[in-house]
């Protein structure tokens, strides 16, 4: 075969610049507008319903602790009341009707002395509150994995639709360019077939690829509470951090100090046992200092004693009393066993909660180390593809090669670059979840992110360089059909 005539090859060469520039000028206006991954997150902060649930249950959990030492606080009850009495006498020699009516009101106070179950339910309080901060510093870290996961997600699904839409702009150009050398001789109808092919094909592609874009976007956008989210895109070429520190044991003791879910396990025991004690509290006395005083007004004076009209008293009362529990039935002994046995399960929880966070943490640091190394055996792929590529269209501009190696050594370089990018965006996501495992992701990582991404609009990583001019081409020559 030979090469296709200069003037038809230039205006190819020349349309495909054209549409890669209004397609790098659409992204340069979108890219303009992107928000960063720092920016997501903290939409999703005020936006999140599991995260707001989880702020909610915080409050509650405060509010249980203020309730639990109101057992240590004194009471203070006032109490009024009005009756009023009517009495017939009836005697031998006649009847009598008396009526009396009497206005009261009592103040009372109590303040208790010595009540361990009530000292006891405190300090459960005062737990309850370090699970809860345990278990907003999770939701935490949840939140910023979830939002992480849907913007990598997005980008994913933002380099497959322009991997399709290079592919077809690609088959288009080489296409055109076998309808053309079948036209003059110079290759058959089947280079044309297989163009058309794969151009179909691909344009189904890219019809699945925007839904699926369109559906990741649905899903970042319901994280965050705006529509038309539009993350940053990744900067190109892209060194990605380290993992620090490179040992997989220095994460599992990070994990094992550090993690929420660990802690909210240690926690749960720790009221276990306090539970033990409370209920053990209940063979003990109760102590309390009780005050009282009352005023009693008889405006019609009282019959027996008699009194005379407009008669007031007051009292005024202070005392300590004791209540010691005898036998309740063997209650106190059955609520004994029952915390017993809770406070085995709540340790058995723990033991299975660190076996967990050792595992998923172990997990979490060989994906990421297995993560690198893919990426880097991915950028060894591509440089190779593109060789690959230069080297059929060569072969095909001579004749040594067909329209379907061109096809394929296309295809090869687009799923390579697809495949290298999904893999980076992998790594990252990998080394947030590792963080999150070893209970240490905070928003000082996202900066991390942040700092990957474009500063400015760039070329796409994706984008196939197209060349400037086009090589210099010999004077077509007939040469026999393949």
């Amino acid at each position: 075969m030979t090469k296709l005539p200069r003037p038809l090859q230039t205006s190819s060469t020349h349309a495909l610049r054209a549409i890669s520039l209004g397609v790098l000028l659409a992204w340069a206006s979108a890219q303009a507008q992107a928000q960063s991954l720092s920016e997501l997150v903290q939409q999703a902060r005020g936006h999140d319903a599991l995260w707001q649930a989880q702020q909610a249950d915080a409050r509650a959990a405060a509010s249980r602790a203020d309730q639990a030492l109101s057992g240590l606080l004194p009471t203070v009850g006032l109490s009024a009341g009005v009756n009023r009495t009517n009495t017939q006498i009836n005697l031998p020699q006649a009847s009598t009707g008396v009526s009396n009516s009497v206005q009261n009101m009592q103040l009372s106070a109590q303040q208790p002395l010595y009540r361990p179950a009530n000292k006891i339910a405190y300090e459960q309080g005062q737990r309850g509150m370090d699970v809860a901060q345990a278990q907003i510093e999770s939701a935490s870290q949840n939140l910023i994995v979830r939002v992480s996961q849907a913007y990598f997600d997005v980008l994913a699904a933002q380099d497959s639709v322009q991997v399709a839409q290079s592919q077809k702009q690609a088959i288009s150009t080489q296409l055109e360019m076998a309808k053309r050398n079948f036209e003059v001789g110079t290759a058959t109808i089947t280079d044309s077939y297989e163009a058309q092919s794969r151009f179909d094909l691909v344009t189904a592609q890219q019809i699945a690829a925007e839904n699926d874009l369109q559906v990741k976007r649905v899903v970042l956008d319901q994280l965050v509470g705006r529509v038309g989210t539009s993350p940053t895109r990744l900067a190109s070429p892209l060194t990605l951090p380290s993992v620090m520190p490179d040992h997989m044991q220095s994460w599992v003791d990070t994990a094992l100090a550090s993690q929420p879910q660990l802690r909210q396990a240690q926690l749960a025991l720790d009221i276990a046992q306090l539970d033990t004690k409370k209920a053990e509290a209940g063979h003990k006395p109760t102590v309390d200092l009780q005050a009282g005083y009352g005023i009693n007004r008889y405006p019609n004076g009282f019959m027996t004693p008699s009194l005379p009209a407009g008669t007031r008293t007051n009292a005024a009362q202070i005392g300590v009393v004791m209540n010691m529990p005898l036998f309740a039935g063997f209650a106190v002994q059955n609520r004994i066993k029952e915390t017993l046995a809770l406070e085995d399960k709540a340790r058995a929880q723990l033991d299975d909660a660190r076996r967990n966070v050792e595992q998923s943490t172990r997990t979490a640091f060989l994906g990421v180390q297995s993560g690198q190394a893919q990426v880097k055996a991915l950028e060894a792929a591509l440089a190779s593809s593109k060789s690959a590529l230069e080297a059929n269209r060569m072969g095909y501009d001579v004749g040594v090669r067909i329209n379907i190696d061109v096809l394929n050594a296309q295809n090869q370089v687009y799923q390579t670059e697809r495949d290298l990018a999904t893999a980076r965006y992998q790594v990252l996501l990998g080394q947030l979840k590792l963080r999150q495992a070893a209970g240490v992701l905070t928003d000082d990582d996202l900066r991390m992110i942040d700092a990957l991404t474009l500063p400015a609009p760039v070329t796409p990583a994706l984008a196939i360089a197209v060349p400037a001019k086009p090589a210099s081409v010999p004077t077509p020559a007939k040469s026999a059909k393949r």
